[in-house]
C-alpha cells in the first residue's frame, strides 16, 4: 500500500475540464485538499460542485497562468486556502490549430504562452510553498505529440510540449536541493469533453491505432500522476512517463494486424 496523501495540499492548473479535471478529481478522491485553476468561470463551479459533492476539500481559482502576476496569485491563494501547496500539478494547456504555413505570432505566443512558460511561471512561483512542504511534488502534464509524434496543424503545440521536458530535467536538478522532485507525464489519446465532437468514426480510428485497442481515460492519467506525488515515488525525478496505452509502439499501422 502507498503512503496516504489524505490533507496534503495540491493545485492543479487547467482542472476545470478534461484531464486537468480528471486529476483534479483523483487527488480529491485519495483525500487531498484541492485548488483548482481554470479561466471558465461556469466550467470551475460546476467542478467543485461534482468534486465537493463526495466529501472532498475543493476550491477554485480563476488565472491566466501565462502571466507571472496570475501564478504569484495562485500560490497566495494556496497558502492562504490550504496553509502551502504540498503538490503542483502544472497541466493547463491549449492547442488550437494553425498549419504552419499560416502560423502567426499570435498563434505562437498563445500557445508558447500558456504551454510551455505558463508551467515554468507557475514552478516558480510557487517554489518556496513546495520547498517548505519538505515533500514538493511537481507533475507537468506534457503529451505524446511533440516529444515522441507529431500531428499537422501542432506544430507550436508539439514544441511547448517537447520545451516542457527540456525544462524539468534542468529543473530537477535545480530543485532537488530543496527536496522537491518534478516529472512529467506524457498522455497519448485520451476520452474527454472535446472528443465527442469529433465522432464516433474518428475515435474508432484512433483506438485502431492503439494497442490496446481503446482511447485511455482522464482517470488513468490521473493515478499516474498520483504515483508521482506520492512518497513512494520520492526517488523518482526528470523523468517522463507515456500514458497511451502502447500508441508510440507500432512502427506501422501492419504492427498491429497479428
Amino acid at each position: 500500500m502507498f503512503t496516504s496523501i489524505a490533507g496534503r495540499a495540491a493545485v492543479v492548473t487547467g482542472a476545470t475540464r478534461g484531464i486537468g479535471k480528471g486529476i483534479a478529481q483523483v487527488f480529491a478522491g485519495a483525500g487531498a485538499r484541492v485548488l483548482i485553476v481554470g479561466r471558465d468561470t461556469d466550467a470551475a463551479k460546476v467542478t467543485v460542485a461534482e468534486l465537493s459533492a463526495t466529501g472532498a476539500e475543493v476550491s477554485y481559482l480563476l488565472a491566466d497562468v501565462s502571466r507571472r502576476e496570475d501564478c504569484r496569485r495562485i500560490a497566495a491563494t494556496a497558502a492562504e486556502r490550504l496553509g502551502g501547496i504540498d503538490v503542483l500539478c502544472a497541466n493547463a494547456g491549449i492547442f488550437p490549430s494553425a498549419p504552419l504555413a499560416e502560423m502567426t505570432d499570435e498563434n505562437i505566443d498563445e500557445v508558447l504562452g500558456t504551454n510551455l512558460k505558463g508551467a515554468i511561471l507557475s514552478v516558480q512561483a510557487c517554489l518556496p510553498a513546495l520547498a517548505a512542504s519538505g515533500r514538493g511534488r511537481v507533475i507537468l502534464t506534457s503529451s505524446i505529440t511533440g516529444p515522441i509524434t507529431g500531428f499537422p496543424g501542432w506544430s507550436h503545440y508539439g514544441a511547448s510540449k517537447a520545451g516542457q521536458l527540456g525544462f524539468l530535467r534542468t529543473a530537477a536538478i535545480e530543485l532537488a536541493a530543496s527536496g522537491i522532485t518534478i516529472n512529467a507525464v506524457l498522455p497519448g489519446n485520451i476520452v474527454t469533453e472535446g472528443l465527442a465532437d469529433l465522432g464516433e468514426e474518428y475515435q474508432a480510428q484512433m483506438a485502431a491505432s492503439i494497442p490496446l485497442r481503446r482511447l485511455g481515460t482522464v482517470e488513468e492519467i490521473g493515478h499516474t500522476v498520483l504515483f508521482l506525488a506520492t512518497d513512494e515515488a520520492g526517488y523518482i525525478t526528470g523523468q517522463a512517463i507515456v500514458v497511451d496505452g502502447g500508441q508510440v509502439l507500432p512502427e506501422s499501422l501492419a504492427a498491429l494486424d497479428g
